[in-house]
């Protein structure tokens, strides 16, 4: 039986072979994408009007997939490029892998992209790693073990009002077709808050709240590879995590806001008053 936390104890970390494994393929992934950022003749794609892919998208995560299959070959892999586990899987292991998150800055040469990678054991995330090789900043968290950057144990900050606080978020690729009711939401933080960015990398968007640098981040639309990691990253750091109703933290559901625990529930606040007043923000 697993040791529990309401006992007082930590949970049982997950097999070290596992997190080894995550920092390998991210390190990996970091060494193929600096070997083509900011070069003439990468070749990129379109997979929807602003959404791109890159050959060097492809390239990780292939690489990736012949690592794992090699190394676990029962695990499954649910990656962007090249999809998922169909129906019927049974695996109990499951890679959640982004092999460029940011792709829109890493083609057009903009530093601000990393690889992010998180295992998901019998439907928990138990461990990730993102790394951005621009800065060799390597981001680690398992579950009950704390989150580090580069070996430094992480916590998020202890902001406690909004207009202290330097916020962050994203914009989906069908903003588009919904720009108005996000720049409303947007609008709304921005009126309230220090100052909000937006950087292009949900992944580290996330790092950044457990490291510190950003006191909260929200965003909806995302996908699994985008926050997995980067979720865990954050709860390892202190902060909490969930969606953007207040309600737990679905991986899969795509949405998430997050900050230390007593900042948190003000940007829920900022939500629910925005949507009751009319102002869907986000759908």
């Amino acid at each position: 039986m697993p040791e529990l936390a309401s006992a007082g104890r930590r949970p049982a970390l997950p097999d070290p072979i596992f997190l080894a494994t995550a920092i390998e393929a991210v390190l990996e992934a970091g060494r193929i994408q600096m070997a083509s950022f900011g070069k003439d003749g990468l070749r990129i794609d379109k997979k929807g009007a602003i959404d791109l892919v890159t050959e060097v998208d492809l390239a990780v995560e292939r690489r990736f997939r012949a690592f794992i299959g090699q190394r676990f070959p029962d695990h499954a892999i649910l990656a962007e490029e090249l999809g998922g586990p169909g129906p019927g899987t049974t695996a109990s292991h499951c890679w959640i892998y982004d092999p460029i998150d940011g792709t829109t800055n890493f083609a057009h040469g903009l530093p601000i992209f990393c690889s992010s990678l998180a295992l998901e054991i019998d439907g928990v995330v138990t461990g990730g790693a993102i790394y951005d090789p621009t800065r060799e900043e390597l981001f680690t968290a398992e579950r009950g073990g704390g989150a580090y950057l580069n070996g430094r144990r992480l916590a998020v900050t202890g902001a406690d009002a909004l207009i202290d606080a330097l916020l962050c978020t994203g914009f989906h690729y069908d903003v588009h077709g919904s720009g108005e009711s996000v720049l409303a939401l947007f609008a709304t933080f921005v009126r309230r808050a220090r100052a909000v960015r937006r950087l292009g990398s949900a992944a580290l968007d996330l790092c950044y709240v457990a490291a510190g640098r950003f006191d909260g981040f929200w965003e909806d639309r995302l996908k699994p590879w985008d926050i997995a990691a980067g979720a865990l990253i954050v709860e390892e750091a202190g902060g909490r995590v969930s969606g953007l109703a207040g309600e737990p933290f679905d991986v899969r559901k795509g949405e998430l806001v997050t900050a230390n625990a007593t900042l948190q529930p003000q940007l829920l606040e900022v939500i629910r008053a925005h949507r009751a007043g009319g102002g869907q923000g986000i759908a």
